[in-house]
């Protein structure tokens, strides 16, 4: 009767003495027909057993009443009541030593499970460490006793009935852990909240620390930037060919060794970047903002400004040192030239100034007068190389030679003194025709042969001249046209050498005149100083020459064919290369765009052509080398190829970078997929939808391309924002089609627009594709069910304490949340508290952290 006005909460009457079992049968009829309105099915029992106190029927319906109302209502895991108790013990006692819960019998013999229950929610309770497995009475009756008294937990169990029985009763050990599970729910429940928070903690915490990251990358190669640029941009030239090749070797190791490590962090910055947007996006936060100067843009910009100042800079040091080396070869030509007029005109002016004829006799003042006329024709013959001179310095004027005033000076004093032999020779010209009159004899021989001998002497000076003049060719035609001229010149040798002989004869006729007639000529020719002597040693060392020259020409033109084969030899790769690095540039983009496999499975097909595209970095280190060689040599074309090498480095800087930021692509695909549950046919038919209307295979979608999309995908936008039909067969589509006039909403289209292209580029890449049907089609944590979390271990209250937070969480996101939770101002508040509620929204956005 008791256990029945127990379990209905009704006072059951009391039957009269004769009317007992009728009475009876009817106060158990109302207590099962309670016990059949809360659920509890009975089979096979009825108030009539009870009544005649049938235990086996009446011990089975006592424990389908505690299996419904201590059991049942226990799930782990949406497991069931039985297994999901077990799964709860097994997880609170799995740090414990001795202790292995696999069932509800034996398992529970030696009484530490009961222990280690009870120390893991209240560890002041019990001295676990003093436990021994060997002592299992104690262990029993420790626990027990400590249930009752502190725990409320009434002792169901005997410690020595449990010890001497092989196999304890199932049901009784499990229905008295159920007090346990009831007891410590509260506790479980608030561990429940403590672990959401903490996920929520170290997402923000992981994120601020890539933010971090961000900024310190940025900073630094903002930083490179602006101490390079200027360096670039400076084209102040140097005055000496060492200096400039200098310079150059300086833009070599710019290009081959300190820009392409900051080719990568660029590349990495902006992959850290969109894997951080992407990270924040799926955990519902707010988008990440750099701080100012630091964008994702400003970089974009910086870096072009200095491939701006790159630009055309190893052009301009080509140019400079081309122009150098000209400049080197004209004021070696200047000098040249210069010392032979100088040698030449040394002691003319003392010679046109002596008045000789004023006590010469008649024939020698003839004789002075065709000398002077002589004199006059080298002098004319000399003209020629004082405008040569002239004009070399205004050539190296006009090139901005460095040692300009020097050649201007020297130039000038060439040019004074022209001027001044010019005046002196009229001058004693002028003298001579006076006296002519008065001298009649002159030695016709001797003038024959100083006319004859002074042109002759001029050309072989010029000869000398030209045999001696450097030369700077760049190509095989251009020395190959010095080759040709020279032999033109060699062919002229024989009649040079008949007229050196015909001089010579003049010579030697004079001299058989003076010894027959004993003609008195003072020993000397009166018309020329240019001695028989002189003729000859001038054409040995013209005959000297001539194989020297022959051996310079022939060095030069196997340097020239040396250069050919280097520019063959870069050409060649080049060719080579070029073509391949835009070939691999077209798969990319196909791979990209292509479905096969899981992404997983694209992750490692790009991968494993990343690889290959950085095995093939030594053939584009080999024609670096080629190139360097090239410029080391002075070469400044090559008609074999269309590729520079300047063009070589830009593909291969777009072809890591396109690689880098296709795997991040599909990286952030992943992330998004098991972010957000997205399963891999999900994936494949975003795909499948996104290339169908991506015609020009951009890998991107315009916006009507994207509405297409997002209809064929069944997405609904015309009336309703947040109306999402899922997949539609073809009768809803057709249906969706015409309900919208093949028109979305403008409004709701405007949205969508604002979230998948915020910069208004007019395009939809496909993360941002994915990142939107993901966040359509996904649940994710939410700023409400954090506050609920936190109010679970406030204790409900709307504020949280210091010491709530620091023995409900870790230590590092204990302090992370006091550090940054503003002080709680509810008219319920105490000294100390603080706001979750503000904290919460701040995580997701909603409010200033």
């Amino acid at each position: 009767m008791l256990l029945l006005e127990v379990i209905s909460g009704e006072r059951l009457a009391k039957p009269e003495r004769g009317k007992m079992r009728v009475h009876k049968i009817s106060n158990v009829n109302k207590a099962l027909d309670f016990i059949a309105s809360k659920g509890v099915k009975l089979v096979s029992i009825g108030a009539e057993e009870i009544v005649d106190g049938n235990v086996k029927m009446t011990l089975g319906m006592i424990w389908t009443i505690i299996l419904r109302f201590a059991i049942q209502d226990i799930s782990v895991e949406e497991t069931s009541a039985k297994e999901g108790l077990l799964l709860w013990c097994q997880r609170k006692t799995a740090p414990y030593k001795n202790v292995n819960i696999q069932n509800f019998h034996i398992s529970w013999k030696d009484g530490l499970g009961f222990c280690a229950l009870i120390h893991r929610h209240r560890p002041e309770l019990i001295d676990y460490g003093k436990l021994r497995k060997d002592d299992p009475l104690t262990n029993l009756n420790t626990a027990f006793d400590v249930a009752e008294k502190y725990l409320d937990i009434p002792k169901m169990l005997d410690a020595e009935d449990i010890v001497g029985t092989a196999r304890p009763d199932e049901k009784a050990i499990m229905t008295y852990v159920s007090s346990f599970y009831h007891a410590f729910s509260g506790a479980q429940k608030a561990e429940t909240a403590a672990n959401r928070i903490c996920k929520v903690l170290a997402v923000n915490q992981e994120n601020e620390q890539l933010m971090e990251d961000y900024e310190k990358l940025a900073s630094d190669l903002l930083e490179w930037i602006r101490r390079t640029i200027p360096w670039l941009e400076n084209r102040a030239p140097e005055n000496t060919m060492h200096a400039m090749q200098q310079k150059l070797e300086d833009f070599r190791d710019y290009r081959r060794l300190h820009k392409p490590p900051k080719v990568q962090e660029k590349c990495q910055l902006e992959i850290n970047f969109n894997t951080l947007q992407t990270k924040l996006r799926l955990s519902n936060r707010p988008a990440f903002m750099p701080s100012e100067g630091r964008m994702v843009s400003d970089i974009n910009n910086a870096w072009g400004c200095l491939e701006q100042a790159e630009k055309g800079y190893e052009e301009w040091l080509l140019n400079e040192i081309r122009r150098l080396e000209r400049l080197d070869h004209l004021a070696e030509k200047f000098r040249q030239k210069a010392s032979i007029h100088e040698a030449w005109t040394d002691g003319k002016e003392a010679m046109l100034r002596q008045k000789d004829y004023e006590t010469a006799t008649l024939s020698e003042i003839k004789a002075l007068l065709k000398k002077h006329e002589a004199f006059e024709s080298d002098l004319a013959a000399h003209q020629d190389r004082v405008e040569q001179i002239a004009a070399i310095a205004q050539e190296l004027n006009e090139l901005d030679y460095y040692d300009s005033p020097s050649v201007n000076a020297r130039c000038q004093k060439i040019c004074d003194q022209w001027d001044n032999l010019g005046a002196l020779t009229q001058k004693r010209r002028e003298a001579l025709e006076r006296t002519e009159k008065l001298l009649e004899t002159i030695d016709q021989l001797y003038l024959e042969y100083a006319k004859r001998a002074a042109p002759f002497n001029n050309w072989m000076e010029g000869a000398m001249e030209d045999l001696q003049d450097t030369f700077i060719v760049h190509t095989i035609e251009e020395i190959q046209g010095l080759t040709t001229a020279h032999e033109q010149f060699k062919a002229t040798l024989p009649d040079a050498d008949k007229e050196r002989l015909a001089i010579l004869g003049i010579h030697n006729e004079v001299s058989k005149i003076v010894q027959t007639y004993h003609v008195n000529m003072a020993g000397t020719n009166p018309y020329t100083t240019i001695t028989p002597q002189e003729i000859n040693g001038k054409w040995d060392h013209v005959r000297q020459l001539v194989p020297r020259r022959d051996q310079a020409l022939t060095e030069e033109h196997a340097r020239q064919q040396h250069n050919e084969r280097l520019r063959k030899q870069f050409a060649a790769q080049a060719n080579v290369i070029g073509p391949w690095i835009q070939t691999k540039m077209e798969e990319i983009g196909r791979i990209s765009i292509e479905m096969h496999g899981t992404l997983e499975d694209q992750l490692n097909h790009l991968r494993q052509y990343e690889k290959s595209i950085v095995n093939y970095k030594p053939k584009i280190d080999q024609l670096e080398g080629d190139h360097q060689l090239i410029q080391e040599a002075l070469i400044f074309d090559n008609k074999h190829t269309n590729y520079t090498m300047e063009h070589i480095r830009v593909g291969w800087e777009q072809l890591l970078t396109t690689i880098a930021r296709t795997i991040n692509e599909v990286e952030n695909q992943i992330l998004t997929r098991d972010a957000k549950g997205i399963s891999q046919e999900q994936m494949n038919e975003f795909r499948a939808s996104f290339n169908h209307f991506d015609r020009d295979h951009s890998g991107t979608l315009g916006p009507e391309e994207f509405k297409a999309c997002l209809i064929s995908l069944g997405y609904d936008i015309g009336n309703d924002p947040q109306k999402k039909t899922g997949m539609m067969d073809t009768d809803d589509f057709r249906a969706c089609l015409i309900s919208m006039g093949y028109n979305m909403g403008e409004a709701e289209f405007a949205r969508i627009m604002s979230i998948v292209d915020p910069n208004r580029l007019g395009v939809v890449t496909f993360q941002a594709f994915i990142d939107f049907m993901s966040r359509e089609t996904a649940d994710t944590d939410t700023a409400d069910q954090v506050m609920a979390s936190f109010k679970i271990l406030a204790g409900d209250k709307n504020y949280i304490t210091v010491d709530e937070l620091r023995r409900e969480l870790p230590p590092d996101q204990a302090e992370y949340c006091i550090a940054r939770m503003a002080p709680y101002a509810g008219p319920d508040s105490v000294p100390g508290a603080l706001d979750y509620m503000s904290f919460s929204t701040a995580l997701y956005g909603e409010s200033d952290l």
